[in-house]
Order: structure tokens, then C-alpha cells, then sequence
């Protein structure tokens, strides 16, 4: 069972593997949080990537928490 994170405040740095996907648009969003978003390679709402839950991508969850849904990847 898939362990979901309803902010990503709750995740911790692991060796882990992260699904991010996109919930909500950058329209209107401050341009630094539109950067993060782009960078975490998401591209438009329901897209979806799996990334390591290392310190980078933690932090940048933890920025766009309110833009992204975080699941532990299967």
C-alpha cells in the first residue's frame, strides 16, 4: 500500500522514490514557485514524475506544497 503525504513537510530525506504530480495551476503563482515547479519536471496539471527523496527535492516539495500531491512510488 502506497503511503500518501498530505504536505510535503511530512516527508524526510531517504533513499526512498517519490511520485509527484502536478494538482493545481502556476497561473497566478509567485514566479519563483513557477520556476520550482518546472524544475521539478512537471509540465502541466496530472502530470506525473518520480524523483529520489533526496535534500534538493525535499526542499523544493516542501516550497510547492500546496501545487503538488507526493506518494512513495511502488
Amino acid at each position: 500500500m502506497a503511503v500518501q503525504y498530505t504536505t510535503a513537510r511530512d516527508l524526510k530525506v531517504s533513499e526512498a522514490k517519490l511520485e509527484i504530480t502536478q494538482t493545481k495551476s502556476t497561473i497566478g503563482t509567485k514566479p519563483k514557485h513557477r520556476e520550482t515547479v518546472r524544475s521539478l519536471g512537471l509540465k502541466r496539471i496530472g502530470h506525473t514524475v518520480v524523483r529520489e527523496a533526496d535534500a534538493v527535492t525535499v526542499g523544493m516539495l516542501n516550497t510547492v506544497k500546496h501545487l503538488v500531491k507526493v506518494e512513495e512510488a511502488k
